[in-house]
């Protein structure tokens, strides 16, 4: 039966297992008592809806607490094991796998390089799919415990209804890759698990919301500084963020030739990749046969280098070039969404955030309107390397706890038709 606002008894009933769910989760243990004003709940709802998550196995006493003359208070808190989530990060220099708890605690990880192969779309599948089998393999968990599969990639990610997640990575050669149904035809997990395809500036922001830099904020910016640059716009009316192609503004015109084939974008001039091309360019040596990390790790060397050495100044300019380039686009975004918060993740960024960003912060400011410029903080994401993966994970989580905590695959259907 549907009320006036044509919500069911059943969706209320969801809403209030969300509420409860939530609120242990990022504010517990907690008691009953504590539950009925945090969630707005009466203090009989509170005890049927705990009722029936500890029944669910989904919520567990964890000790009591001493009340003002009282017999002391049951905390509770959401129970780790209740449910598991896996995050896939599809990097530039490796496919990173990690297996979580309910808790965001990680079980298991594994990483596969990417070499020469570099995107191959078969390839790419096979790293997931032999990921996925390691970390279960490696915790005993069964794949009918996993409440869904996240995962990261570079490039616009659309839903059909025939093949769910579409990749459209220009960038790195994927032409509208059915990946979604690649991934259900060649990974052995029930048929019913929902997949969370998206793109990995907006899972880096999804874990910079929840337990990073940016958790608090209404309105912020996470940037993914990797082989190029991407960014996810967090605001009170997108709340699960939006992935922005930041990457492919134009800073200049007829500028360098981007991986995108265009001219002129930020990618091409503040990415990892073009900033280690450009050091070669400029006469410099990256060490061969490595890695994208490890060159850029040489070119921070060569630029900085140990007290007394002599700076390389061709990695020296090339990184002060950069910090330009990386502060104009920043301006953009500081005049187009006026954030409070702007955070710099990605291996890349962490790398060389530490040296270039008082320059980015200065340059940012000067490009920027005042009045936006004067409200903004630009900082270092919170959660390192990992971020990616945990985001990727948070999908199946945030869509399990809108559920109301009940499995099935409903939350997959949501998710499409959201996105």
């Amino acid at each position: 039966m549907a009320g006036r606002n044509g919500r069911t008894v059943r969706d209320l009933r969801r809403g209030n297992r969300t509420a409860v769910l939530q609120r242990l989760y990022f504010d517990g243990p907690m008691s009953r008592f504590e539950l009925a004003p945090a969630t707005g709940l009466s203090g009989g709802s509170i005890s049927n809806v705990v009722a029936e998550l500890v029944a669910d196995g989904l919520v567990e006493e964890a000790g009591t607490v001493e009340s003002d003359g009282g017999r002391p208070r049951t905390l509770l808190r959401v129970a780790p094991a209740s449910g598991h989530m896996i995050g896939v990060d599809v990097g530039e220099t490796r496919v990173r796998v990690e297996l979580f708890d309910l808790t965001l605690t990680e079980l298991a990880r594994t990483e596969r390089p990417l070499e020469r192969q570099g995107y191959d779309v078969e390839v790419i599948v096979g790293h997931i799919r032999d990921g996925i089998a390691e970390v279960l393999a490696e915790t005993d968990i069964t794949p009918e415990r996993l409440l869904g599969v996240g995962v990261g990639v570079p490039g616009i990610v659309a839903r059909t209804p025939e093949q769910g997640a579409v990749v459209h990575g220009q960038t790195i050669g994927w032409d509208a890759v059915p990946l979604e149904s690649l991934l259900r035809s060649t990974c052995e997990l029930p048929e019913t698990l929902p997949y969370f395809i998206d793109n990995g500036a907006r899972t880096l922001g999804h874990a910079e919301m929840w337990f990073g830099a940016g958790h608090g904020a209404a309105n912020a910016v996470v940037v993914l500084f990797g082989s190029g640059v991407g960014a996810c716009l967090v605001t009170q009316e997108v709340e699960q963020g939006r992935s922005l192609e930041w990457g492919h503004l134009t800073v200049r015109v007829r500028g360098r030739r981007c991986r995108c084939g265009a001219l002129g974008c930020l990618d091409a001039y503040a990415g990892a990749e073009a900033l280690l091309d450009r050091w070669r360019e400029e006469g410099g040596r990256p060490p061969q046969g490595t890695d994208e990390e490890t060159a850029l790790t040489a070119m921070l060397a060569a630029a900085y280098p140990a007290e007394g050495a002599d700076a390389d100044p061709a990695a020296l300019n090339v990184l002060e070039e950069a910090a330009e380039y990386l502060g104009a686009g920043l301006s953009d975004l500081i005049n187009l969404f006026q954030p409070e918060r702007i955070l710099i993740g990605g291996w890349a960024g962490l790398q060389l955030g530490p040296r270039i960003l008082p320059a980015v912060r200065r340059y940012a400011a000067s490009y920027a309107l005042r009045h936006p410029a004067e409200r903004v903080s630009i900082d270092l994401g919170g959660l390192g390397p990992d971020a990616v993966t945990v985001g990727a994970a948070i999908l199946p989580l945030a869509d399990f706890f809108a559920a109301g905590g009940q499995r099935g695959t409903r939350g997959r259907a949501r998710h499409d038709r959201r996105a």
